[in-house]
């Protein structure tokens, strides 16, 4: 799994264990890029394993691969969470500068900073959410709020008045940040999991949300009002209109300024691009960008260039700009030659992630048809109970003669 994320001139590209930060600014005091390896950071030790009464047992010991990552809303904080349990947080100014690490209670899926930038929310995969501090990072950890099932996202308000979280089965949930068991509102309507949520810059009183049902969702989120519903099967196979494949939204990217709207979805290598109606409030269908491969995330620039991460070589970073109404790639971009040129070298980092299975596969829900069981069952019993009152009828009749 590789992953995208930018914030004005920073642009950090994972994969595996490792994140390149690349500093697009002409002269960055830091130099150009910083990379990180999840390998080199400390790891605890067997014998002061937190989660070793967790839940009566030992846990798989798992990999250094980075899972999830977030900047802070002044950029000045990165923080990332990996396959080990470990929510590494750093600082990115003036140079990158590892601030603390420290250990989660369970797996993570998705995290985000607060607008005051004093809290890291973490969502796990017993969804739960943990809020670890940003200032103190000597202080515990403390539960926030609990789902009954697997989060798969996590986002805040632009006041951060409200937390919205998004679960495995279905549910959209809009929590008050500072007494989260009080609950403002439920966004419902997938069919699946939620796999995406986002509040949209521009317009701060709507989410957007992507889900493994194939659609993209438009909500007022405090009133849980869905405005809109884009089926995105028939814009991910116009043509053969297939309903019974099954796909799942990876991202939603939204531009700070202008409404733009990326979705992706996983395993196709195409990126739907939408825009918010100012007048309307609703989601206007702009155009499909067909890729030349398979993608892994994207994300918007502070100018709204629109940056694509995708499965190749050669061309593992391409860059998109508005011209005359249509998205078109800004090949002789200096700031996209500047990352390309520094990728190449690196490339080895995102082979570990081309033949990695999709996230999104073991999420779907598993239909069991246990009535034609059922039905063949009760027949095997009803010819049972026939063959035995027919050798019982012989044995009755005998005893009347006699």
């Amino acid at each position: 799994m590789a992953l995208l994320g930018i914030h004005k001139e920073l642009l950090v590209w994972s994969s595996g264990s490792k994140f390149i930060a690349i500093n697009t600014e002409e002269n960055s005091e830091g130099g150009k890029s910083f990379v990180f390896d999840c390998n080199t950071a400390s790891k605890k030790s067997q014998e002061n394993d937190d989660n070793k009464g967790g839940d009566g047992g030992t846990e798989e010991k798992g990999s250094d691969k980075i899972l999830a990552f977030t900047f802070s809303s002044s950029g000045q904080y990165f923080s990332l969470t990996d396959d080990n349990k470990r929510l590494i947080l750093f600082r990115t100014k003036p140079i990158w500068e590892c601030l603390s690490i420290r250990y989660v209670v369970r797996r993570c899926t998705a995290l985000t900073i607060t607008q005051s930038e004093d809290q890291i929310l973490v969502a796990d995969k017993s969804g739960d959410v943990y809020s670890f501090s940003v200032v103190e990072p000597q202080r515990p950890a403390e539960l926030k709020l609990g789902h009954l099932s697997m989060l798969l996202g996590v986002t805040l308000s632009h006041d951060d008045k409200y937390v919205i979280t998004a679960d495995r089965d279905e549910k959209i949930r809009v929590s008050i940040l500072k007494s989260p068991y009080n609950i403002e509102s439920f966004c419902l309507g997938h069919t699946e999991f939620v796999s995406a949520v986002v509040v949209i810059p521009d317009h701060p009183k709507q989410l957007l949300s992507g889900s493994g049902d194939g659609t993209l969702r438009l909500w007022e989120y405090k009133s849980g009002r869905e405005l809109q519903c884009w089926d995105l099967r028939e814009l991910n196979d116009p043509e053969q209109k297939d309903n019974e494949k099954k796909f799942a939204v990876s991202r939603i990217a939204c531009s700070l300024k202008g409404g733009h709207v990326a979705v992706l979805c996983d395993s196709f290598p195409a990126v739907h691009l939408f825009q918010i109606d100012t007048e309307t409030q609703r989601l206007e269908f702009k155009e499909t960008v067909r890729l030349a491969h398979c993608s892994w995330d994207v994300a918007f620039d502070e100018s709204a260039g629109l940056w694509v991460l995708q499965q190749s070589e050669v061309s593992t970073a391409t860059l998109y700009k508005l011209r005359e109404g249509h998205w078109q790639c800004a090949i002789e971009d200096p700031k996209l030659k500047t990352t390309v040129n520094i990728l190449c070298n690196h490339w080895d980092m995102f082979q570990v992630s081309l033949d990695a299975e999709s996230r999104y596969h073991n999420l779907y829900k598993s239909v069991f048809d246990n009535m034609a069981a059922y039905l063949l069952k009760k027949e095997e019993r009803i010819q049972q109970q026939g063959k035995r009152m027919k050798r019982q009828l012989p044995e009755s009749s005998g005893a009347k003669s006699i």
